[in-house]
């Protein structure tokens, strides 16, 4: 798990602790060795976290991980600094998918940050979704939501307002959840188990 002093690493911790799968903290290239799957949690603002990724030495580590076919599961923020760019700041994402954050529309009679249970809306299957006709409720904190470029990249999104806003990403062995897992209960449990199950099984890529 990636700790660059912008995560929530104890509630991720003691998530994967409780599905009998510790997690060690990576904090610079030289911890990236022995890892078989990374976590990017994360909460606060895109460019200071960017900025603590860049100190950290693990921007270009990330990218490389995700180019090589290795497994990346980003959470909250962690989904945001995977892309190109976010409305919230200037610095330049990591742009593992390509698209931009922007802000959560005004006027969809929403409060924001948008807080709350959200029940997911599959776009396509991945690793992180449970199969099934009834999807999992998750919960949100977040004032900014990514805008995929490519429809493909989209997993899965939760209603907003009027519309519809980013739940969740996918594309090759790489994922992200704009919501919590960790603080989802049982639901968020078991798409995090999902994961492990995956990783577990060799990270099949998708048909």
């Amino acid at each position: 798990m990636i700790d660059y002093g912008m995560g929530n690493l104890h509630s991720v911790q003691t998530s994967f602790e409780r599905l009998g799968q510790p997690l060690t903290q990576v904090r610079n290239p030289v911890d990236l060795e022995g890892c078989d799957a990374l976590i990017l949690p994360g909460v606060g603002a895109f460019d200071p976290a960017m900025e603590k990724l860049h100190s950290s030495g693990l921007v270009s580590d990330l990218r490389s991980w995700h180019e090589r076919g290795r497994p990346l599961l980003g959470i909250c923020l962690g989904l945001q600094l995977l892309f190109e760019s976010s409305g919230e700041g200037k610095t330049e994402g990591l742009g593992i998918f390509e698209g931009s954050v922007q802000r959560l529309p005004d006027g969809e009679g929403e409060r924001i940050p948008h807080m709350g249970w959200g029940q997911l809306r599959p776009h396509h299957a991945c690793p992180l979704l449970p199969q099934g006709d009834e999807q999992p409720w998750v919960y949100f904190v977040h004032s900014y939501a990514a805008i995929p470029s490519k429809a493909s990249d989209l997993a899965a999104t939760v209603s907003f307002g009027h519309g519809e806003a980013t739940a969740m990403v996918w594309k090759q062995r790489t994922g992200a959840c704009q919501f919590h897992p960790e603080k989802s209960a049982k639901a968020g449990a078991q798409i995090l188990k999902h994961w492990i199950g995956w990783l577990q099984s060799g990270a099949p890529l998708s048909q």
